[in-house]
């Protein structure tokens, strides 16, 4: 601590709370780490295309050769990839008698805060037979449809009772901390959903909160065999020359195909003409988006829509070039959730949780230009870590357990 922030001495207590790394990441938002991510993305595509002269370069040269004519530019260059993924946060696997379990102890919890000894003997909330019924359920190895039934109805009956003694405490004029003026509607809105999915014996409905401490957190079905539904928020991204760029994060479920005709603007945008080809997912390949490539004379990659013709000619091998060019945004992914901490989300709100997917592409992206070195930023990146490592060496046994 004397190193990076500059104490005069040894200190024996804490420069600063553990919630100041809390406030920092807040400053992080989305729009700022997006807007790093372009520089970064900006300054390695210009070093790259900066011409690189040599002393051979000098004797080549030939005035026979210079012509007035300028290069011929095409209306479409470059490759644009899309494709989309869910970034999964750690909960636990939300089911209805956990969440209807969890919601009324909060719930008693709630009422014990409000009620004071002058008020004369507390409401009697069964919370020691609301216990017994929920672990008979739990700890059974099977349960019956009858039984589940059984046993999700009589914690709805508790946390109604529980919310009719708080409605008559907040009546008699009693005030919620702020804490639980968070915690209430959402606990009120679970049981609507779950009395809802009971009387009318469903086990969908629309906007289903399966968290009550992260109650923005969606199921996102993704149709995979080990995993077929995540829970935490869907990302599209977009793959250019090898840099990877957010174009949309959301907790509600959505359909991507719907987001190509942005994403082939925002590439007009930024590098002034339309991408030559569009590598995406079958679900991309819809009769929109194919009118709206056909228009601009964009190619998008994929087998033809309906029943194949008999007389239909295939290109299999620019078929199988597009597909072996796609897998870089498979491996994107991958490198994403592996290294760099998409995998499981860690974080509570869902501001820092949209940063903290945010600064997963912006890392991505700086671990592949690590490899590289093509940007200065990346030197000051390194003499930072360099610093840091040589700090931690010299520093005594105490300051450097109290640094980790």
């Amino acid at each position: 601590m004397q190193y990076f922030c500059g104490l005069l001495g040894y200190e024996y207590k804490a420069p600063f709370d553990a919630s100041a790394m809390t406030q920092f990441r807040k400053r992080l938002t989305p729009k700022r780490l997006e807007a790093i991510n372009n520089f970064i993305i900006q300054q390695a595509e210009t070093a790259k295309q900066a011409p690189q002269h040599t002393e051979n370069d000098t004797d080549k040269k030939d005035d026979s050769h210079h012509d007035d004519t300028p290069p011929s530019t095409s209306d479409k260059e470059g490759t644009l990839i899309v494709d989309a993924t869910c970034a999964p946060s750690r909960i636990k696997y939300p089911r209805d008698m956990e969440l209807l379990n969890e919601g009324r102890e909060k719930l008693e919890h709630i009422i014990t805060v409000l009620h004071t000894p002058t008020d004369g003997k507390k409401p009697r909330t069964y919370c020691r037979k609301a216990r017994k019924d929920y672990l008979n359920i739990v700890r059974s190895k099977k349960n019956k449809a009858k039984k589940l039934r059984h046993g999700i109805r009589k914690q709805l009956q508790y946390i109604a009772r529980d919310q009719r003694y708080i409605a008559n405490l907040l009546q008699d004029g009693r005030q919620l901390a702020p804490k639980y003026q968070q915690q209430l509607p959402v606990i009120q809105q679970m049981y609507a959903q779950q009395k809802y999915m009971y009387d009318h014996q469903m086990h969908r409905i629309e906007h289903r909160i399966v968290n009550l401490r992260q109650p923005f957190l969606r199921p996102i079905v993704r149709g995979k065999v080990k995993v077929p539904v995540e829970f935490g928020a869907k990302l599209d991204i977009s793959v250019v020359n090898g840099m990877v760029r957010l174009e949309r994060q959301s907790f509600e479920t959505y359909n991507e195909s719907t987001l190509l005709p942005r994403e082939i603007e925002r590439y007009h945008e930024r590098y002034g003409h339309y991408p030559e080809r569009v590598l995406a997912d079958k679900i991309y390949r819809n009769r929109v988006n194919l009118a709206y490539c056909k228009e601009r004379g964009i190619r998008l990659s994929g087998p033809a829509l309906g029943r194949p013709k008999k007389d239909a000619v295939r290109d299999r091998r620019l078929e199988y070039k597009d597909n072996c060019d796609r897998v870089e945004v498979e491996r994107a992914f991958s490198l994403a959730k592996r290294r760099f901490g998409l995998t499981q989300i860690r974080t509570y709100l869902k501001e820092t949780t949209q940063s903290v997917i945010a600064l997963s592409i912006l890392s991505l992206n700086l671990g592949k230009l690590q490899a590289i070195q093509c940007t200065p930023i990346l030197f000051y990146l390194q003499l930072l870590l360099w610093k840091v490592k040589r700090a931690l060496k010299w520093l005594p046994c105490q300051e450097v357990v109290f640094a980790q």
